[in-house]
């Protein structure tokens, strides 16, 4: 789907909604809207990458759980009852650290073996929530009140804007500059567009796609910690379905599962379209269960649109 026509779609989901819920527009309403889209936002800028060259990581939301669950396990051990700035560097390296771990095994097995990146990253999904809720025999962890700068990652404001939402902008950046303005983002596109023709052209496609795969953990990590910061505990059932919100906000971007085709940009218009769906469906108080019956269709017509112009081309 062509940028405009996103575009066209967010302004008309935006009229639609302030016209079914109350005080929709409102401006603290629309903040908290784009607080609640950057997890998703973050997921989806790594998913793109992978969905760009021809693959998937299902594990998203399991290692969104699990760094949560690692940061906080580290951040509370100790007997300090202050701020300890050493020990939150080591809680969130620590937690990075197992999201790059993932994804650098998702990378190798995609990459060194025969296995179907879907099959790989649903058993490292396995894996992953296992483990998270192996931390403290399931139970959630709290996170201990004077860690301020911890929360503040997730429910912290600078001039009014919240930190997750200035997260998600500084990421946005980062993985759009390296996506369209680095030959790295060019062999990306090269490869899901022909995976041979690329290998023929010199392209290291197993280097490459070990490299997506480590960024596209390390997204769910960052997207971890801030969803652990914002929830003030480590939840070790956190994260479940993650990885389908993500997937539909790159394929309503615009993001082609065929591979070659994406961008950046589209994906957080997907990310933007998804979250005013969910929020504006539930202020309009329509009914859960159809709630996914309209997310379903958006993505359907999404991929429908996608095929129809891959058709024309």
């Amino acid at each position: 789907m062509k940028l405009g026509k996103l575009l066209l779609v967010v302004a008309a989901l935006l009229i639609l909604f302030s016209l079914t819920a109350r005080n929709f527009l409102t401006a603290e309403n629309m903040l908290d809207l784009a607080e609640q889209i950057s997890v998703n936002a973050i997921l989806a800028f790594g998913m793109t990458f992978a969905i760009i060259i021809g693959g998937i990581d299902l594990s998203v939301g399991a290692v969104l759980a699990v760094v949560g669950t690692t940061t906080v396990f580290v951040l509370s051990r100790g007997n300090s009852t202050s701020q300890d700035p050493a020990r939150l560097a080591l809680s969130i390296t620590a937690g990075l650290t197992v999201a790059a771990a993932f994804g650098l095994v998702n990378g190798l097995c995609a990459a060194k073996t025969a296995m179907p990146a879907f099959i790989v990253t649903l058993g490292t999904m396995l894996v992953a929530r296992g483990m998270a809720l192996r931390y403290n025999e399931a139970r959630p962890i709290q996170v201990a009140t004077h860690e301020t700068a911890f929360l503040a990652l997730g429910s912290g404001r600078v001039c009014g804007v919240p930190c997750p939402v200035i997260i998600m902008l500084g990421l946005f950046a980062v993985m759009g500059v390296l996506l369209h303005r680095t030959r790295f983002g060019q062999h990306l596109y090269a490869i899901g567009g022909n995976r041979e023709a690329a290998r023929f052209t010199g392209i290291p496609l197993a280097r490459h796609e070990v490299v997506v795969y480590v960024l596209c953990g390390l997204t769910a990590g960052i997207a971890g910690i801030i969803s652990t910061s914002r929830l003030y505990m480590a939840e070790p059932g956190a994260g479940e379905g993650f990885e389908l919100n993500a997937i539909a906000a790159a394929v309503v971007g615009g993001t082609s599962f065929t591979g070659g085709v994406g961008t950046m940009f589209g994906t957080l218009i997907g990310a933007i379209i998804i979250g005013i769906l969910d929020k504006g469906l539930n202020q309009s108080r329509v009914h859960f269960s159809w709630q996914y019956v309209v997310k379903g269709l958006v993505i359907l017509a999404a991929v429908y649109m996608d095929v129809r112009g891959r058709e024309r081309r």
